[in-house]
Parts: C-alpha cells; sequence; structure tokens
C-alpha cells in the first residue's frame, strides 16, 4: 500500500471518531434529561395530582371505602373551619416572616459587604440558625419567650413588666412566630444580597465617591439597580416558603392559643392525624393554589420592576 493510500484511509477514518463522540454525548444527554424529568414527576408532579385527585373524595380512617365527593371537602371547610381566617393567618404568617427576613438580611449583607476576616466571621455566625431544625429553632424561642424565659427576666432587671405571656396573646402570636421564621432564614438571604453586591462594578462606587454622593445616595442610585435579581428571588422564597411553613409554628404555639396560629398547613397536618385523610388533601389544595395565586404575580412584576431598574 502507498503513503497516498494510507493518507486516504486515515482520512475516511478519522472523522467518524468525533462523530462518534457527538453521537455518544447527544444520547448522554437525553439521558440526564430523562433522568431529571423523572425526578421532577415522581416527586412533584405525582404527589401534586394524586393530592389534588384525593381532595375530592371521602377518604378517612372511618371508612372502608373511597368515593368521589365534589366539593364537599372545601364546603366543610368552609363551614366548620373558618377557611377564609386560615387564609388571612397563613398570609399574615408569609408577609411578617418576609418582611423580617428581607428587613435583616439587607443591612447585614450592607454590613458585610467587604470581604474581611471579621466580616467572613460575622456571615458564619449570622449563618448558623439556618442550620438549625425548625422545631429546634422554634423550642429554643418558645423558651425565651416563655413567661420565665429570657426575655421576660431581661426586661424585669431593667425595671420593665417581666410577666409577659408573649405566646398566649391570640393578637401577637402570630406576628411572633412569623418574626421568628424570618430570623431562622435571614442568614441565608444575607449571602443572596452579598452575592449580588458583589457584581456593582468597583469603578462605579469609586466614581459616585469621588462626585461626593453620600451613601445613601451610592446606594439607591448605584447598588440598588444591582441588587434587583436578589430582591425577586428573595421575597418569592421568603413568602412561598413561609406560607407552606408549619413546623416553627407547631414547636412554639401548636397552633394555639386557640386557633390564633392555625395556618393552613397546621389544619392540614392536624387533619391527617385525625384520620381525614381527603379532607387534609383538599386543605393541601389549597395551600397549593395560594401558594400559586402569590408567586406567579408576584415574579412577573418583581421581574418586570427588575427590567426598568
Amino acid at each position: 500500500m502507498s503513503t497516498l493510500d494510507v493518507k486516504k484511509s486515515a482520512s475516511r477514518r478519522g472523522p467518524s471518531v468525533p462523530a462518534a463522540r457527538r453521537r455518544r454525548s447527544r444520547e448522554s444527554w437525553w439521558l440526564f434529561a430523562l433522568a431529571g424529568v423523572l425526578v421532577v414527576v415522581l416527586l412533584y408532579v405525582l404527589p401534586l395530582v394524586l393530592n389534588g385527585i384525593l381532595g375530592f373524595t371521602n377518604w378517612s380512617a372511618f371508612r372502608g371505602d373511597i368515593s368521589f365527593s365534589g366539593w364537599n371537602n372545601l364546603r366543610t371547610l368552609v363551614q366548620q373551619n373558618s377557611l377564609l381566617n386560615q387564609v388571612r393567618l397563613t398570609l399574615v404568617y408569609a408577609l411578617t416572616a418576609s418582611i423580617v427576613s428581607n428587613g435583616l438580611a439587607l443591612p447585614l449583607a450592607l454590613a458585610l459587604e467587604r470581604r474581611t476576616r471579621a466580616n467572613q466571621f460575622f456571615r458564619a455566625v449570622f449563618f448558623i440558625p439556618v442550620l438549625l431544625s425548625p422545631l429546634a429553632a422554634g423550642y429554643v424561642w418558645a423558651g425565651i419567650l416563655s413567661p420565665n424565659g429570657v426575655l421576660n427576666q431581661g426586661l424585669a432587671a431593667v425595671g420593665a413588666s417581666g410577666d409577659n405571656a408573649w405566646l398566649a396573646d391570640p393578637a401577637l402570636a402570630i406576628f411572633l412566630v412569623g418574626a421568628v421564621d424570618g430570623w431562622k432564614w435571614c442568614g441565608f438571604f444575607t449571602l443572596i444580597y452579598i452575592a449580588a453586591l458583589t457584581t456593582v462594578p468597583v469603578e462605579l462606587k469609586e466614581a459616585a465617591r469621588t462626585d461626593g454622593a453620600s451613601a445613601w445616595h451610592i446606594f439607591r442610585h448605584v447598588k440598588l439597580p444591582f441588587l434587583a435579581p436578589a430582591f425577586t428571588y428573595n421575597i418569592t422564597v421568603t413568602l412561598v416558603g413561609a406560607m407552606s411553613a408549619f413546623d416553627i409554628i407547631v414547636a412554639m404555639t401548636g397552633g394555639g392559643p386557640g386557633s390564633a396560629t392555625r395556618v393552613l398547613n397546621v389544619l392540614t397536618v392536624n387533619q391527617f392525624g385525625a384520620g381525614y385523610f381527603g379532607l387534609a388533601s383538599m386543605t393541601s389544595l389549597v395551600v397549593t393554589v395560594m401558594v400559586i395565586a402569590v408567586a406567579v404575580p408576584l415574579v412577573l412584576w418583581l421581574r418586570r420592576r427588575e427590567m426598568q431598574s
């Protein structure tokens, strides 16, 4: 075989190796995509569909059969459990948690923006509550806010009233448990804001300082536009997460006093524990619808504001 024949043979075989690799790469991509789709379907879509179906049945621990019951479960929620009041409590809890979490996280992020050793230490310190389980955080704060807790003892030490039953006040309890939820997660959202602040060009901040801009004007006109994506994420996640929460409430008040902190998810757990599975599924479905009704318009509005900024 001549040298020319060898080169021709090699040129014919050469492209087949990269082509085979590209073909295997495409096949691998589809396998990874299929695995992701299966995870989403099995862990999210399928449970959601099954929950929606069971919400329209009379399934309970006291019946031997399951049959379609239409809107009876929803009527029961409205008539017996004051559904509108539970929705109101859920929204109040979520708004309180979101305001407290973002209200703490943004100032902390601005204070800890610079990458110094001290700031890195305090970032880790403020992240510690995120590592606690919600039940543990709830029990800690229930002890702090108890009549003999640290808060009352501290107030008594400075001459103020030290016999306050904070969590026994029906008007105050929902705000306190919501604030604890916001406190627990503020360390995580602080890091999100800090990450957004690192995207602000140093040249812009230096130019603003050179022009004599105050700290407020630098924040308002230089940093705030770069924080818009972080606002969208943090506000949405805090609201949606708080509307889906129940563990901190169970640890601190158990839904009480009375039903003052019995948000929809606490009601769902109580119904399931009592054996009313169809009713619990309907309550869970109401939570899902409420989360979608709040999250979708909120994200669209925040994204529009983000583009404008």
